[in-house]
């Protein structure tokens, strides 16, 4: 009743512009025009043809062969391998058809750019592109379409009904899946799985409709299956073998957060950030770089360190310091300037000597105005630091420190909603590197007048004291290097008092 739509789903030559079949009688090879079989594109010749990119693009002469044929619009039924002299034996030549088809090539992006770039003839045969989005905006007919998804999907597969609860719980589930408190996952298949999981559950309960319980045991057993490595690395933290501190203070020290992804499960783990300054000119040391653990990423977070420092506190006086970060026991890659917001916060604290609060965790991106960045992975990286809390004890002063544009992010675990609700266990978002590190000391971090100049006594004053020192040191040994023989020759002999070595001042 209308044009061909032909979905091919493994497009291997013979496939798509059919055969030629041969049969053998006292070891000779004959064929006749009754073993002619049709090709997809046979098909849907006068429709439309749907292909796989990846698959199509995996068989061999495929490719070369489609452009050719949508190129001519003639359908050429011929053997690949006979131009290779494979085939020595009398065969047919069929009439060329005329093709007038629609060929739609499903695919990922990569592939859809690497073709672009790669093949010159892809954009002038494929000009029309059609782009899905991996989320959906949520609002009152995305969320309706959503629930008749799920009701459609569970008739089909002869699934019991999902009561409402359950229906929101995997709305619920889907914003997470996007990151975003606003938008609905695309990721459709992961839903349906935890919807066939929960009606699995549901019926080893003998019950007649599925509802939130079944779906949140499917989530937490499905957590199950893939946190063994969390469930070690928090045993570790517990056993002292990671040293992670989730009380006290310490100088030039803070918890970072991060997440680590192991096959299509990703968990936060907290990670100890370290750093120590001392006199000289080496500049911000990242470790991992040097010891090309850190990725690019990674690397141009810590750079972006030095601009900060000098734009904000050596404005009078060069930045003349050496000071060295570390991610400690960190035995991996690392990637992705996350940990930037966290390693700021304890250069601060190892230049003023001021103890940050180790019942925190921070994550964050900044940039060179010290302003605070959004970042990915934040609902992981929390939950991670609260589960080394929870199995210690909540206190009611731990919490995590995120980038104030994550808050429309959270999508967060109903244990750290209930901790977070009982006043147990906070989330904190800042927009400045101030407000975090206000946080982390217990105490304002000063904020600069007209001049530029720090309120005395506050953390900011500290460091610029600490870098003027560093820098006046650096500068005096800079100045006995560059005294001339003559000059040094000709100075008069300083008193007795003033030869007292610059060593031997309290040590920095």
């Amino acid at each position: 009743g209308g044009a061909p739509v032909v979905f091919e789903p493994h497009p291997t030559y013979d496939n798509l512009f059919g055969r030629i079949e041969y049969n053998a009688d006292q070891g000779a090879i004959y064929t006749s025009y009754r073993q002619l079989r049709p090709g997809a594109l046979h098909r849907a010749n006068g429709g439309f043809l749907v292909l796989e990119a990846e698959k199509m693009l995996g068989e061999p002469f495929v490719w070369d062969a489609l452009k050719r044929a949508l190129h001519s619009r003639q359908l050429k039924m011929e053997s690949p391998l006979g131009e290779l002299g494979r085939i020595a034996t009398v065969t047919l030549n069929p009439q060329v058809i005329p093709l007038q088809v629609k060929v739609i090539i499903i695919g990922a992006r990569q592939l859809y750019y690497a073709l672009q770039d790669h093949d010159p003839d892809f954009q002038e045969m494929f000009r029309v592109l059609v782009d899905f989005d991996e989320d959906i905006p949520l609002g009152d007919e995305s969320l309706e379409q959503f629930a008749q998804l799920m009701k459609t999907r569970t008739t089909e597969e002869g699934m019991a009904p999902l009561t409402a609860a359950a229906v929101a719980r995997l709305a619920t589930y889907s914003a997470r899946l996007a990151e975003h408190q606003g938008r609905l996952s695309a990721r459709i298949g992961d839903l349906f799985q935890l919807v066939s999981e929960a009606d699995f559950i549901r019926q080893l309960a003998s019950e007649t409709v599925t509802d939130v319980g079944h779906i949140e045991r499917a989530l937490k057993a499905k957590a199950t299956r893939t946190g063994r490595v969390s469930a070690r690395i928090i045993d570790d933290m517990l056993a002292g073998i990671i040293l992670i501190d989730t009380a006290g203070a310490a100088v030039g020290k803070c918890n970072g957060l991060t997440v680590l992804e192991v096959g299509d499960s990703a968990f936060g783990v907290p990670a100890r950030i370290s750093a120590t300054v001392y006199p000289g000119g080496s500049g911000i040391v990242d470790i991992e770089r040097e010891v090309n653990l850190g990725q690019p990423i990674h690397s141009k977070g810590v750079m972006i360190l030095t601009g900060f420092l000098g734009s904000r506190y050596a404005q009078e006086f060069p930045l003349e310091i050496s000071a060295s970060i570390a991610l400690e026991q960190s035995y991996g890659y690392v990637d992705g300037d996350s940990a930037s917001l966290g390693e700021v916060c304890t250069l601060i604290s190892a230049l003023s000597r001021r103890p940050l609060k180790q019942c925190f965790a921070i994550t964050g991106s900044i940039n060179q105005f010290g302003e605070v960045q959004a970042v990915g992975g934040v609902n992981e990286k929390i939950e991670g630091f609260f589960r080394l809390c929870e199995a210690r004890g909540l206190t009611g002063e731990q919490g995590a420190i995120i980038p104030h544009s994550n808050v429309t992010t959270l999508m967060l675990d109903e244990r750290v909603l209930q901790a977070v609700r009982a006043g147990l266990f906070h989330v904190y978002a800042v927009r400045h590197v101030d407000e975090a590190l206000s946080l982390l000391v217990g105490e304002d971090a000063g904020t600069p007048n007209a001049e530029g100049q720090f309120p005395l006594g506050s953390v900011n004053a500290r460091v610029v004291e600490r870098l003027r020192e560093i820098a006046e040191i650096g500068m005096g040994e800079d100045d006995k290097d560059h005294v001339k023989p003559e000059e040094a020759k000709n100075e008069p002999t300083p008193p007795a008092k003033e030869k007292k070595p610059r060593a031997k001042k309290p040590a920095a």
